[in-house]
């Protein structure tokens, strides 16, 4: 660790124990990417503007370049991987191919976790509450339309089938 200073951490990944030594100054996603090997949880702007390192910290979204592994000591994260691996977005998931609102895919991981916090208050919303409620989470790709058409698409599909699933 180059003379830095180090600290020890636990926590939880996607429901697994996690205790490893981290360098004081290593941002949460670094240490997801380069130590655990969750690489779904995208770097992009480095300056919490782009949404690509979207994540779930005791429940809440976080942008995990600007949260120090040191500071997720003792909490739950939820990464894509953690999303995925339960079935939580397999619906969103499955809509966004439909729609076409991914093209490269860089931005995707982060809107899926945005729109799964949206899912979570398991409400009908509308084109514009999900765009606003997306609008942290930048796309250089769709335009957005399919996005929002795919989030909105599996917020009726979820409350027409009895609310949400999640």
């Amino acid at each position: 660790m180059n003379g830095e200073e180090s600290m020890p951490i636990r926590l939880t990944v996607n429901g697994e124990p996690v205790a490893h030594v981290v360098p004081v100054r290593q941002h949460l996603v670094d240490f997801l990417r380069s130590v655990l090997g969750l690489t779904g949880t995208h770097l992009g702007c480095e300056h919490g503007v782009c949404g690509a390192c979207s994540l779930r910290v005791d429940g809440v979204l976080v942008r995990g370049c600007l949260m120090l592994a040191v500071q997720a000591d003792g909490a739950d994260v939820v990464t894509i991987e953690g999303l995925d691996s339960t079935g939580e977005v397999a619906d969103l998931q499955q809509a966004f191919v439909e729609r076409n609102a991914l093209q490269c895919g860089f931005c995707t991981p982060g809107m899926l976790m945005a729109a799964a916090e949206l899912m979570r208050a398991g409400a009908r919303k509308t084109r514009a509450e999900i765009r606003a409620h997306l609008a942290g989470n930048f796309c250089r790709c769709t335009g957005y339309h399919a996005i929002v058409d795919a989030v909105f698409a599996t917020l009726e599909q979820r409350a027409s089938a009895g609310g949400n699933r999640v």
